[in-house]
């Protein structure tokens, strides 16, 4: 063989040497492809981190609304019957304002009425403490055990001495007498409510508030007229219906615990439904009749 034979020869044996092939270049090959994909692989586990995270708050997020829900603060402000508590403010503060009172009266009679209204569903909620755990009621506070009783009687007593100089800087009168329908409403939180008389503190506290607003204004020495006798016999009409309005809700309870007060005994002989609708247009009635009293002849005499 010439050695351009050998040559060629050579070369064919060289060509089939593949460096794959070869068990000691197989390493260094994988190594290198390792090293290439190696960031491609690091992607993932690079957002696994966020991606954890997310999912992370997603799942505290119901807790954290949880946490809110149960802040002393806002278990305070439900257990204050604070949609009563609201329209209550807002109705003596509409009534004020067509009476022509200015703003800053409308300020203080409306700050005054609600917290007292926030006094009187604080004391109800403390009085009906063992009735609302007997009947597991939702939206109970102090109740289902996230309230403390003693927490509530700190912040009802702060009240106190926050709604007394608030009512007589709307006059010393005027003062008396929401501070009077307050004492009335908490009197019968305790008393009357469970038989036919339960009407009557009702009655009597809004029997009360012509009289605040019409001996109100601003500043404790203030002394107005006193209110329309008609505007006070309305008054009364009216609470009576909200009475017969808050204890609708609750009458299948309060059969049972034996409870004998006039709503109860007028829808065990009516029905829940038929009363429901006489009560609502009774009350539309007085609405109607104190509003053309006030427009006639006006709230103070």
């Amino acid at each position: 063989m010439t050695d351009a034979g050998q040559h060629d020869a050579g070369q064919q044996t060289a060509e089939p040497e593949d460096p794959a092939a070869d068990p000691v270049a197989e390493p260094t090959e994988r190594t290198a492809t390792d090293a290439t994909d190696q960031p491609v692989r690091d992607e993932p586990a690079s957002h696994t981190p966020a991606t954890t995270g997310a999912r992370s708050d997603d799942t505290t997020t119901p807790a954290d609304r949880r946490r809110v829900r149960d802040w002393t603060p806002f278990l305070l402000a439900r257990a204050a019957h604070p949609r009563q508590a609201l329209l209550t403010a807002i109705g003596m503060g509409v009534a004020a304002a067509l009476e022509g009172r200015p703003s800053r009266e409308l300020a203080l009679i409306c700050a005054t009425v609600l917290v007292g209204q926030c006094i009187l569903g604080w004391h109800n909620d403390l009085v009906d403490e063992p009735v609302d755990l007997a009947h597991e009621r939702t939206g109970k506070p102090i109740a289902d055990g996230r309230l403390d009783p003693g927490t509530v009687w700190f912040t009802l007593c702060c009240a106190v001495l926050l709604v007394v100089p608030l009512a007589v800087s709307n006059g010393v009168i005027a003062g008396l007498c929401y501070l009077a329908s307050v004492v009335v409403g908490m009197v019968g939180n305790v008393v009357l409510r469970r038989g036919l008389l339960s009407f009557v503190p009702w009655a009597i506290s809004f029997a009360l508030y012509p009289a605040f607003l019409s001996y109100g204004g601003w500043g404790g020495s203030v002394h107005g007229p006193p209110p329309q006798i008609l505007m006070v016999v309305l008054s009364a009409l009216l609470g009576v219906g909200v009475h017969f309005l808050l204890a609708l809700w609750g009458l299948v309870a309060d059969n049972d615990d034996g409870w004998t007060y006039l709503p109860l005994k007028l829808g065990l002989r009516m029905g829940a439904g038929r009363l429901l609708a006489l009560t609502l247009v009774y009350s539309v009635v007085v609405v109607a009749a104190m509003l053309y009293v006030g427009h006639e002849v006006g709230l103070s005499q």
